[in-house]
């Protein structure tokens, strides 16, 4: 049984073709069919169902589709760790962050990062920061930013916080509240909202300070992103409540401070169990130690 083959396997699981499989792995379609049939010849089972219309696993083949990318990642690692015991940084990079960082320059980060280190294949995911935090304990990602109410902190990771800061609202700039320099959440609770998603930490932050306040508010929309929820706003069907370095990147919009507003926390998160040489070096980049404990805080990369 070769990598080569389970890497095939593992492509036209995740394209449900084998067309679009060779093409993902750059060899000709008949190269790859007939690797895989060998596979299966070597295994005692079909792997795929096989029409004119689709492809599909089989029972065997989804028993097989794990352990087939849990060899990938292990032979992935090894070579990661070999170029690592030489001095190069190779393999891959999975970075999560939530859509409002704003205590970290990622693009700027991750621009050095790629100058210092451009064999290290770099994916970003934009999630909620409970997802994020999750996949990180899951080893799907390496390092994750994330955005909490001051109620809260990342458990089962390493973590180090980034900066702390106060939501303001957002309006259109014709709304009735854009001449005001401030406004309190009574004044606030009046209007329709646009906010992230229940359950969320974005949500809970802001959940939070309205309850703590004895107040309730109509969220009449509910979106996964920011940039979004500034739209919405724009086009004065809503107001929000964003983070204040972060509302500065919006455009079409107004805001205000809040008197009373909640607060949250950013922190950089990253596995306490292993972290990968690329995971290392982006952190260094950072100039967060991998090494270090959870304990000090890192306030001045705001």
């Amino acid at each position: 049984m070769e990598l080569q083959q389970m890497r095939y396997v593992v492509a036209v699981a995740e394209t449900n073709s084998f067309t679009r499989a060779a093409e993902r792995c750059l060899v000709v379609q008949s190269a790859l069919s007939h690797q895989i049939s060998r596979l299966e010849r070597e295994l005692g089972a079909r792997l795929f169902e096989r029409t004119s219309r689709r492809v599909r696993l089989t029972p065997a083949g989804a028993a097989f589709l794990p352990a087939a990318r849990q060899c990938l990642d292990a032979a992935e690692r090894a070579a990661t760790e070999v170029a690592a015991a030489v001095g190069e940084v190779r393999g891959r990079l999975a970075v999560g962050l939530i859509p409002t960082v704003a205590a970290v320059d990622i693009p700027g980060a991750l621009r050095d990062f790629r100058r210092r280190y451009p064999d290290v294949r770099i994916s970003l995911r934009v999630g909620a920061s409970d997802e994020l935090a999750e996949q990180v304990k899951q080893g799907a990602i390496e390092v994750a930013f994330l955005g909490l109410p001051t109620t809260a902190r990342p458990e089962g990771v390493n973590v180090r916080e980034l900066a702390r800061d106060r939501l303001v609202a957002v309006v259109a700039p014709d709304h009735p509240l854009a001449g005001e320099p401030t406004v309190d959440l009574r004044r606030l609770s009046a209007e329709v909202f646009v906010d992230l998603p229940p359950k969320t930490a974005g949500r809970a932050q802001s959940d939070q300070a309205f309850s703590a306040a004895g107040l309730s508010r109509d969220v009449a929309f509910e979106v996964t992103t920011a940039d979004f929820m500034a739209r919405l706003v724009g086009q004065g069907l809503c107001v929000a409540m964003l983070p204040s370095a972060y509302a500065p990147q919006l455009t079409g919009v107004t805001t205000i401070e809040v008197t009373d507003a909640p607060a949250r926390v950013e922190y950089v998160i990253w596995s306490r169990v292993s972290c990968t040489p690329a995971a290392t070096a982006f952190l260094a980049i950072l100039d967060i130690p991998a090494a270090l404990g959870t304990e000090r805080n890192q306030h001045d990369l705001v």
